[in-house]
């Protein structure tokens, strides 16, 4: 417990640099946009009313739905979507028929947390760099390719990885904080009457006033909230009370500040409303708070960007997407990967969004629509846990969650106005990443259908091999299939060629399942097979890094002896034929074939050693 406090302030600090980048950015944009977008008169009622909603916004959906309840549904310590929606679906049962609608639907949630992926490095940088045109009319020609610069140089660095320079971001963010916090109270000192907006009153009225204006300004109210979502992904990382100490003791302080900051300052000087953040500073400060904010937007950036490597290489375990390469940046943090294809398909779409949309305001338009339909996704996911794997009673769960939901729903209902001005964009990125994961995921089933059906049951094959025993060779071959209690392809064809067996053989499926973490004591399990053969099954959590020999290299004392230098591994490289009947589409089925070609080696994805491999190609129908 002792160590655990004294590690608090490390960790803490660590939280502000990772898990509130996005959340705390959002200042640069969210109060303009709340402004522009309804096209709401300036004065007093309007502001106090905005500033209520914006403080009360941060209050019950950050504060009370995700540090108070969402944290708490945690998978072995772990968040995010991939976690959640693996303990909800492990809550519901796999017979359940709740469990496929729920596996689809937090599939797409998957999918729209990849297309926040390329909004947030894309609308904070470029709110960041747009402060230039405060300080210079002449540089706004200059903004877009000075973004388009940060992002490229931002990506290109992301294979050396972040252990040298991720140690400053705490530092940073804690100076971005204290440094918005700041600006906010010079102007809140003149106008001490926005502290009135605490009272939720203001935020009520004004609605009430003006209900339609209202239900349109939600989508850009909503802003303010984008980046809560990493307070619950990060979680494993940094643990629950770090997270909490700093969201209540610096960052919702800073940002709530700031807030009445930009408030008071627009009460005073309505045309500052054009760009109130960067009005709050005074003219010496100007230049250094934008190169602060172009900081802390980078560093935003690079934690959405880290998410992504994090979640592509849990959906890759769970089987969702095909095997990608990943490299470990860091010998000390596991955690630290990055995977290439995923790097370069996002700096992709970060370009065509910078290139599309052109300003901050622009992309604001398809900002809130993915985030908080992925905030709708996230309660009602967590009600499954609530109700059936925490066992509370269901109007308990309905009770708890179902206020969250309808803000949730307030939220979406409201950004979805938005659709035409550019909300379609992360929606049509979402939904092919889901075509894609959900083809890969029903071809990968469609797969194993076919080599079940076209197997031969490895028991009784190998009881009829050896009536007539071939000759056996020195050392260990170890064979690997995807579905077990099969005679994988690549040992007929070993057989068919070379007619002999190893002294030694194993055969070993690896599977991974939907928790993040097996321990080496679960992860092996050995049936033997009789005549110097074993079964084995490899488990893996879908935080955890395949490495076969490793795993393997625990099996002496089982009636093993595993010496690594004499043992083969021999795999089978399936290549998949389309064909026209049941199973899917035609275009999936090629879509599919496509990505099992292209799909990262099995050797190289498990670790096997180069030398000691040996592929047999075949021909699957699906």
């Amino acid at each position: 417990m002792s160590e655990r406090r004294s590690a608090l302030p490390a960790l803490t600090l660590g939280a502000i640099g990772v898990v509130f980048g996005d959340i705390g950015t959002s200042v640069l944009y969210a109060f303009k946009e709340a402004f522009v977008h309804g096209h709401i008169t300036i004065n007093e009622p309007s502001v106090l009313g905005l500033l209520s909603m914006f403080i009360w916004a941060l209050i019950i959906v950050v504060a009370l739905k995700y540090v108070s309840l969402v944290m708490r549904a945690d998978n072995h310590g772990e968040g995010g979507m991939m976690a959640l929606l693996a303990l909800a679906s492990r809550s519901v049962g796999q017979a359940s028929r709740m469990h496929a609608v729920m596996l689809a639907v937090g599939v797409f949630g998957v999918a729209l947390f990849f297309g926040d992926g390329i909004i947030t490095p894309a609308i904070t940088v470029l709110s960041a760099v747009e402060g230039l045109e405060i300080a210079t009319e002449a540089a706004k020609p200059y903004v877009i390719p000075i973004t388009l610069a940060v992002l490229v140089a931002l990506f290109l660095v992301q294979r050396r990885g972040t252990a040298d320079i991720g140690k400053w971001f705490g530092p940073i963010m804690v100076l971005w904080f204290l440094s918005i916090g700041l600006a906010g109270v010079v102007q809140i000192v003149q106008r001490p009457e926005v502290l009135k907006a605490f009272s939720p009153l203001y935020g009520i009225v004004f609605a009430a006033a003006n209900p339609k204006l209202a239900f349109i300004t939600v989508g850009a109210v909503f802003l303010c909230l984008t980046g809560a979502e990493a307070l619950y992904a990060d979680m494993g990382h940094f643990g629950v009370t770090p997270i909490r100490v700093a969201w209540f003791a610096l960052v919702m302080p800073s940002l709530v500040l700031n807030y009445l900051g930009q408030g008071a300052l627009v009460l005073a000087h309505p045309d500052a409303i054009e760009n109130p953040f960067y009005r709050l500073c005074p003219d010496w400060a100007l230049l250094p708070m934008v190169a602060l904010a172009t900081a802390a937007s980078v560093i935003a950036s690079q934690s959405l960007i880290s998410g992504a490597f994090s979640a592509g290489k849990q959906a890759i375990q769970l089987g969702f997407l095909p095997r990608m390469t990943v490299t470990h940046t860091s010998v000390r943090e596991t955690g630290q990967i990055y995977i290439p294809a995923i790097n370069w398909l996002l700096l992709a779409g970060v370009v065509v969004a910078v290139a599309l949309f052109r300003s901050s305001s622009a992309l604001a338009a398809a900002y809130g629509i993915s985030v908080s339909l992925l905030m709708v996704i996230t309660t009602w996911l967590t009600y499954f846990v609530v109700r059936h794997g925490w066992h509370y009673p269901a109007w308990v769960a309905l009770s708890v969650t179902g206020v969250f939901l309808l803000i949730d729903a307030v939220f979406f209902t409201s950004n979805a106005l938005k659709f035409v001005d550019g909300g379609w964009f992360p929606l049509l990125i979402a939904g092919l990443l889901y075509t894609v994961m959900a083809t890969w995921r029903r071809g990968r089933a469609l797969l194993s259908e076919t080599t079940r059906a076209h197997s031969i049951e490895l028991r009784p094959f190998l009881d009829s091999v050896f009536t007539d025993a071939p000759r056996r060779v020195p050392g260990t071959a170890v064979f690997l299939s995807s579905v077990q209690g099969v005679t994988p392809s690549a040992l007929l064809h070993s057989l068919k060629h070379y007619k002999v067996l190893h002294e030694q053989n194993l055969f070993v499926t690896v599977r991974s399942h939907e928790v993040p973490w097996i321990g080496l004591n679960k992860r092996l399990e050995v049936e033997p097979l009789g005549h110097d053969c074993w079964q084995v099954m490899v488990h893996y959590g879908f935080k955890n890094d395949p490495d076969l020999p490793k795993a393997l290299s625990h099996i002496t004392g089982r009636g093993i002896k595993l010496n690594p230098m004499t043992t083969s591994y021999f795999l089978s490289r399936d290549i998949v034929v389309p064909t026209i009947g049941k199973g899917m589409a035609t275009w999936r089925e090629k879509l599919f074939a496509q990505m099992h070609h292209n799909a990262s080696a099995a050797a190289e994805f498990l670790k096997l050693p180069s030398n000691s491999v040996v592929e047999l190609g075949s021909k699957v129908e699906i």
